[in-house]
């Protein structure tokens, strides 16, 4: 079950404006052997262990605090704040979320796809990096922080996939 792989954009990604205009950005993916919502997607992302501890982190370190209601709010796009970021767009299967520095996106995406044992869901998730323009020479870049984070940044991604994956699991396995 522990197969998050990273992937392509797919076309329709909201993330694909960032990789055409020279951000970084990643893809990962996995699939759960059931239909699963957007919404049920974007609440198990958004309220897993391991990323309440990001909420916590952000609540001290940036005073952005976020709370289990405002993480439903968003699922059920009742809300387009969510602590450090905004929505920046959303249809019915995405979310892309802008920080509030402007400087990297969050993006989420399910994907029903028909299985020899019925609908399957895909589950994406994804970031892009904007490069910082300096403002003398005009050339963009991301600056030595990220380049000594990324490789933290990869694994964090898979471990925060994973979790919401394992959320939906349990979830599913114990309705109610």
């Amino acid at each position: 079950m522990f197969t998050i792989e990273s992937c392509p954009l797919p076309e329709n990604a909201l993330l694909n404006t960032y990789q055409q205009n020279g951000a970084y950005t990643d893809c990962y993916c996995t699939e759960i052997s059931n239909a699963v919502t957007h919404s049920q997607y974007v609440h198990a992302f958004y309220s897993t262990s391991v990323f309440k501890l990001e909420r916590s982190i952000l609540k001290w370190v940036v005073s952005k605090p976020s709370s289990d209601e405002q993480v439903v709010l968003l699922a059920n796009e009742e809300t387009d704040t969510f602590a450090a970021w905004s929505v920046e767009s959303r249809c019915e299967n995405q979310l892309l979320l802008c920080d509030y520095q402007k400087r990297t996106r969050s993006w989420l995406m399910t994907e029903h796809v028909e299985g020899e044992n019925g609908i399957r869901t895909r589950l994406y998730f994804g970031s892009a990096v904007v490069p910082i323009k300096n403002t003398k020479t005009g050339s963009a870049s991301f600056g030595l922080g990220f380049h000594a984070l990324s490789w933290f940044h990869k694994l964090y991604s898979v471990v925060l996939l994973f979790s919401a994956k394992s959320r939906l699991i349990r979830c599913s396995a114990y309705p109610g």
